[in-house]
């Protein structure tokens, strides 16, 4: 071989070098969940429940599963509406409503799972990017020019009032490793939980930095009379109306005539 064709095979060898090196890369992990149903009838009597949602790990890194780098946290969050939070002083020695701010598009319940307290995950710039956590839920305010430090007044009160009412909740260790690459989440139904169509999300880190995020769709539905009225105070408000004034009409007349005294 001349001196001119071994360098030609030589250049040709290097060219394929990288394609080689580049085809033994592992792939990246990706996190897959799914619902065994993808709709929840409730009733009157519904006093809150817990829902599992199974998800697998695509292409571990065994050396990270032994030393269990690998984080899963699965959120549900239900259907966004806007909402108002009120901030209420004593004036003249009556409580009022002095003060309030309006907010967009914000999660009527978030219930969250995690593998390990939220801390020993990722970073707070994680969870703010991601949106990700009870304290870093996208509220977004109607009006633009409101102070910061208001801002994180009515911010922190919406939160409070949500947990209060159980429709924002974690569970700290939800999150369960059945294998190496399958795990089991469980997130709490709170009893007044809203309906409509809730988004469970997947978030997958690793050794803190976060790879990957999958997302399946739930909706959450009233049963028997219950969903009929609901279907009817939404597509016949006004009709919906003048059946819930008559029906009062009729049970405050039959209350006065069962408990009439002689």
């Amino acid at each position: 071989m001349s001196w001119r064709r071994r360098t030609v095979a030589l250049t040709f060898a290097a060219a394929l070098l990288p394609c080689s090196l580049l085809a033994q890369e592992p792939a990246p992990e990706r996190i897959q969940i799914g619902l065994s149903t993808d709709v929840i009838r409730i009733g009157a009597d519904f006093g809150g429940a817990d829902l599992t949602i199974f998800g697998s790990i695509e292409n571990i890194d065994p050396t990270v599963v032994r030393q269990g780098r690998y984080d899963v946290i699965v959120v549900l969050e239900g259907p966004a509406r806007p909402i108002t939070v009120r901030r209420k002083d004593r004036v003249l020695g009556i409580w009022m409503n002095t003060d309030s701010e309006s907010f967009v598009n914000v999660p009527e319940s978030y219930s969250i799972a995690t593998t390990r307290p939220l801390q020993d995950i990722t970073g707070q710039n994680s969870y703010r990017r991601l949106a990700l956590g009870i304290d870093y839920v996208h509220t977004e305010p109607y009006e633009e020019d409101v102070s910061p430090a208001t801002l994180q007044e009515f911010r922190a009160a919406l939160r409070d009032r949500k947990k209060a009412n159980g429709l924002y909740n974690q569970r700290i260790g939800g999150v369960q490793f059945l294998s190496s690459n399958l795990f089991r989440a469980t997130v709490t139904l709170a009893p007044d939980v809203p309906v409509g169509t809730h988004k469970a999300r997947a978030f997958l880190f690793r050794n803190g930095v976060f790879i990957d995020e999958t997302y399946a769709n739930l909706a959450i539905l009233k049963s028997g009379f219950e969903q009929m009225l609901f279907r009817l105070s939404r597509n016949h408000s006004l009709f919906y109306g003048f059946v819930a004034v008559g029906l009062a009409m009729v049970t405050g007349w039959v209350g006065r005539l069962v408990f009439k005294r002689d």
